[in-house]
Order: structure tokens, then sequence, then C-alpha cells
């Protein structure tokens, strides 16, 4: 190996020994404040943005879409929807909650945007690491009713606060819904009558 090749080699060696050990300093002084209420440098959160975006992207893009126009499916999907995503993710008529105005980053309204569904399916199912963003595959909720939640979510955002309570009203109790229910009687958020996806978030990219 050339002198000159080989010294460079070794500049960058500790280069970036010196970083790593700069960086590994850093984390263990517990210098950065991870309070939700101090906000992050535009710059980590774009980096942050855009980190979660992109994985989701590339996770959901192979994902095969069913038939989402389907009645039943949608009532489903309204039924799941009020009781475990208002809380964090709103509903019409909705401005905000007591739950989401503590959150940072706060969760899309989904009440006024509209989701890629493959995205939607992935992050419903999935959840988002360091988010409130729960993983609703893991907690017993298989892929049909996933995407009856997806099917309402289609249909949300051109509702108004009229139509929304109708549907819900009409929405079939199920087991899921009677869980999530007991969660809110118990005090756990996000669940139950509080009318949840978090930017990534905690949540699917508008998240």
């Amino acid at each position: 190996m050339k002198p000159h090749i080989k010294r460079h080699g070794l500049t960058v060696a500790a280069v970036l020994a010196i970083l790593a050990a700069g960086a590994g300093i850093f984390v263990y002084s517990g210098l950065y404040d991870v309070g939700a209420d101090d906000h992050h440098t535009r710059p980590v959160f774009d980096l942050l943005q855009t980190l979660r975006d992109r994985s989701i992207q590339r996770r959901a893009a192979d994902i095969k879409v069913p038939k989402l126009d389907d009645p039943q499916l949608i009532l489903k999907g309204a039924g799941q929807y009020a009781a475990m995503c208002t809380g964090c993710h709103l509903a019409p008529g909705m401005d905000d909650s007591e739950l989401r105005v503590g959150m940072y980053p706060q969760p899309p309204n989904l009440s006024r945007i509209h989701v890629d569904p493959r995205q939607a399916f992935w992050v419903i199912k999935h959840g988002i690491k360091m988010s409130a963003m729960p993983a609703w595959g893991m907690a017993g909720h298989d892929d049909s009713t996933i995407w009856s939640m997806v099917a309402f979510l289609e249909k949300l955002p051109s509702m108004t606060p009229a139509q929304y309570k109708a549907i819900v009203a009409k929405a079939p109790p199920d087991d899921d819904m009677d869980m999530g229910h007991a969660h809110a009687d118990a005090g756990h958020p996000g669940m139950g009558d509080m009318p949840a996806m978090a930017g990534t978030a905690g949540s699917p990219p508008t998240q």
C-alpha cells in the first residue's frame, strides 16, 4: 500500500473514531432533552420524519389492497375507528382532544387528509417505534379487521360530523370495541369512547 493512501486511511479512521466517541459521550451525558414539550430542532425533526416516511413507503409498497368499497366493511371500520383512534386522530367536528394536545409530534387529523391505503394498513398493523402509534396487529386485530379500518379511512375525510355520528351509531358491536371501552374505563388513553394512527409518529406519513 502506498504511504499516502495508508496515511489517508488512518486519518479517516481516526476522524470516524473521534466522531463515534463524541456521539457516545453526547448520548450518555443526558444533555439532549427528550421531553415532548421541548421540540426537536428542525434538522433533527426533518431527518426523523424522512426516515419514518421512507421506511413506511418501502415496507408498504408490495401490499395488495383488497376491495374497500364494501358497505359492511366500511361500517365495521367505523366502529373500530371510533373505539380506538379518535383520541389521537380526531373525527369530523373535533378540533382537538385532551390526549392529542400533549403529543409531539401530533398525530395527523385523519378526518381531514387521505392516506395511501397500503401505508395506512402497514402502520395500523405494525405501529411506529418511539411514538404513540401502537401495533394493532400485535393487539389481536387480524388483517380483515385492519382492512375494515382502512376502508373507513377512505371515506372519513369526506364525512360531515352528522354522517360520522350516524355511521358509528350503526356500526356492529364486537369484541374489539368492547375491549376498547374496557380500557377506556380503566383510564387507558386513546381507547373506548374517546372519540388513534400517530406521526410516526408516529403515524402514516402525512404521521
